[in-house]
């Protein structure tokens, strides 16, 4: 039987940051942008800092069956598949996912309240 990874120590740690972050967006792009960085900033923790990340290696799509797309360079590196395949880094990207798409979508629905912020 092989030893699962656990990353949640992880989690916990950049967790209520994206929160905040989240739901004091202003946009949509804003949303986009959290959810790359606290993404990214996992990925760093996990991978120990081995792999030099980007801030378009990982991209939200909202509306669309994925919902978040990595790159090519992220899923051809051997130490990433390895981590990934081996931990629940996929559970836990799932659930900032999750989070960072109720928040886009809410933000989507409500443009007046992204217009009366610019507005100001």
């Amino acid at each position: 039987m092989s030893r699962q990874l656990s990353f949640t120590k992880f989690e916990k740690e950049l967790l209520p940051d994206f929160r905040q972050k989240i739901n004091q967006a202003e946009s949509s792009e804003d949303v986009k942008t959290f959810y790359a960085r606290t993404s990214l900033a996992l990925f760093d923790k996990a991978l120990e800092g081995e792999l030099s990340l980007e801030f378009n290696d990982i991209v939200l799509l909202p509306g669309h069956d994925d919902r978040y797309v990595l790159s090519n360079r992220i899923l051809t590196s051997s130490l990433f598949t390895d981590i990934w395949n081996s931990s629940d880094l996929p559970h836990i990207l799932g659930r900032f996912t999750d989070m960072a798409l109720n928040r886009y979508k809410h933000l989507e629905k409500h443009p007046e309240k992204t217009e009366a912020k610019i507005r100001k």
